[in-house]
């Protein structure tokens, strides 16, 4: 059996604010470093054989805190990259509601493609998804740990399940370092069997953005 763990990275001040990131490379914050360290002896005990995260610098530095206490590296896949947010990103959620109406309330309600060059969920979904199937390939029986961001992640994680948008949205956003755990075998092939683990229970920006 494969085990994927995919992980959130930490806060940001950009998380702190509601500003929307996307593919912004925007770093930890203090406690974002302090929820990775907190967070990585829990990994370290799953006996990962791998690490693997996004290229942007809050993944790979919340992947960082886990390598220190393995001694394993870290590969980063740019594939595993937040969505990108368009005309949204670098703007507090209040700024898109004002600016972009009609795409905010799509973009609430679900919309998959809802304009300001949003990147669409079904595009996001099969990146993120490629990348973490070809990692789980890469490491067939082992366990894997994928740093990298809320809303990629649940788009990716649904696309392996084969889980639609509107069953995507009754599930909760990842909390900062968080994580979900996902399992595979050749008989029933992926399952999801934890979400939101976390030593740390904290607020979660909307849609984790």
């Amino acid at each position: 059996m494969t085990r994927l763990i995919v992980w959130r990275h930490g806060n940001t001040d950009w998380n702190a604010a509601n500003r929307v990131q996307g593919q912004t490379d925007v770093p930890l914050n203090e406690v974002g470093r302090d929820q990775a360290r907190a967070a990585a002896p829990l990994l370290a005990a799953l006996r990962p054989d791998a690490i693997v995260a996004s290229d942007l610098s809050r993944a790979a530095e919340t992947a960082a805190a886990l390598a220190a206490l393995t001694g394993l590296p870290v590969r980063t896949d740019a594939r595993l990259r937040e969505r990108h947010f368009g005309q949204w990103q670098g703007l507090h959620l209040t700024e898109v509601a004002e600016r972009f109406p009609e795409e905010y309330a799509r973009w609430r309600a679900g919309d998959p493609d809802p304009g300001a060059d949003l990147e669409p969920l079904h595009d996001l979904g099969e990146r993120v998804g490629a990348a973490l199937r070809e990692t789980a390939d890469a490491a067939p029986g082992g366990t894997v740990v994928i740093a990298t961001h809320g809303g990629g992640s649940r788009q990716g994680i649904g696309h392996l399940l084969g889980w639609d948008t509107a069953v995507l949205r009754t599930i909760g956003s990842l909390a900062n370092c968080h994580w979900t755990e996902l399992r595979h075998d050749d008989v029933r092939g992926w399952q999801l069997r934890a979400h939101n683990v976390g030593l740390i229970t904290a607020p979660v920006a909307v849609d984790a953005i």
